[in-house]
């Protein structure tokens, strides 16, 4: 007999009642872990192939999941990570330590809040201020959003009676997920240049970058390109075998996506996540009902411009009526307020 059957047949026997199922299972996931399935190849293989359909069921693009991913101390060097593949820095130029800032908006209220902001904000030793900003809906005003935000930002990193020179250099990313400008460019770069020397900047202490997640994910991709590892790792859709590749090349995406293996079994970030979805689902609900009643309005704004036009032109309401659709009682309003 094998000596790991031995020992398992004595704790058994003479182990207490109230220890033996924990000790027996243990024996039992060792036993055949490392004795069976492992020589046939198939543990390993299993027990990763449902880690990563498991962590797949959180959008790491949803906002709040994005936030506990990269927003905290846990998620630094992720953060760190993602920073230097979007800047493209790299050498001594390379991003090696950053102060994440708190999110105050990471509270059940604020998560189930339609319009709540969930954003990564850090700061560098070298006097810079980095906010992330992952945005799914397209609210039609994401241009002037940031804007606003970064100016925000930017006056709000100087103390009252400080210095201009203490202003802190102000970098706003953000990472939609729908077509933002009329260009194949998935990710673009915007600073202060003179309109007729390009190369005359006025200064750098605001830089914007604008990532189009949509624009990605149907352009080529080359593994080597460490922000095109971070973008692939962010799409929930990613197969397997690509996962599995972006694991072995880069050790901070594989802690990464550990993270989101862990957030995946915790209850309380999964009741979070599905709020703050189910906000996210709604906000769009009130965006695409309140696009399709504004062109109906404009539809028969049209139309009563017509009608005002006919009237005008003396025809008569019931041939008004006739091509129109309006009601005489309609048209006979619209001529009574023309008068």
């Amino acid at each position: 007999m094998k000596q790991i059957d031995r020992a398992y047949i004595l704790i058994l026997t003479e182990a207490p009642p109230n220890v033996l199922l924990r000790v027996g299972w243990c024996l039992f996931l060792f036993f055949y872990k490392e004795q069976r399935l492992n020589k046939l190849g198939l543990f390993c293989y299993t027990r990763r192939r449902v880690a990563i359909e498991m962590t797949r069921s959180l959008k790491p693009k949803n906002d709040l999941i994005f936030q506990l991913l990269f927003g905290n101390e846990k998620g630094k060097e992720s953060l760190i990570s993602l920073l230097n593949a979007v800047l493209r820095l790299v050498g001594d130029a390379r991003i090696v330590d950053l102060s994440v800032k708190a999110n105050i908006g990471l509270n059940k209220e604020w998560i189930k809040d339609k319009t709540g902001r969930l954003d990564v904000r850090a700061e560098s030793k070298d006097n810079q201020q980095f906010n992330i900003e992952m945005q799914l809906t397209d609210n039609k005003n994401m241009k002037r959003r940031t804007l606003f935000y970064l100016s925000k930002l930017y006056v709000g990193s100087i103390k009252s009676g400080g210095k201009y020179e203490d202003l802190k250099r102000t970098v706003t990313i953000n990472i939609v997920d729908f077509n933002l400008f009329d260009i194949s460019r998935f990710h673009t770069t915007f600073h202060f240049y003179e309109d007729h020397e390009e190369s005359l900047m006025l200064t750098d202490a605001m830089e914007v970058h604008f990532i189009e997640h949509y624009k990605f994910l149907k352009a080529d991709y080359d593994l080597n390109d460490p922000l095109h590892r971070w973008l692939l790792f962010l799409d929930e859709k990613l197969s397997d075998s690509i996962l599995r590749e972006l694991i072995d090349m880069d050790p901070v995406i594989k802690k990464t996506e550990e993270r989101l293996e862990w957030l995946c079994s915790d209850e309380e970030t999964q009741r979070l996540y599905e709020a703050r979805e189910h906000s996210i689902i709604e906000r769009n609900s009130l965006i695409s009902d309140g696009e399709v009643k504004g062109k109906i309005e404009g539809k028969i704004e049209g139309k009563i411009e017509v009608v005002l036009k006919m009237l005008i032109k003396g025809l008569e309401p019931s041939l008004i009526n006739e091509l129109t659709g309006f009601s005489i009682e309609e048209i006979k309003r619209l001529k009574i307020t023309q008068e």
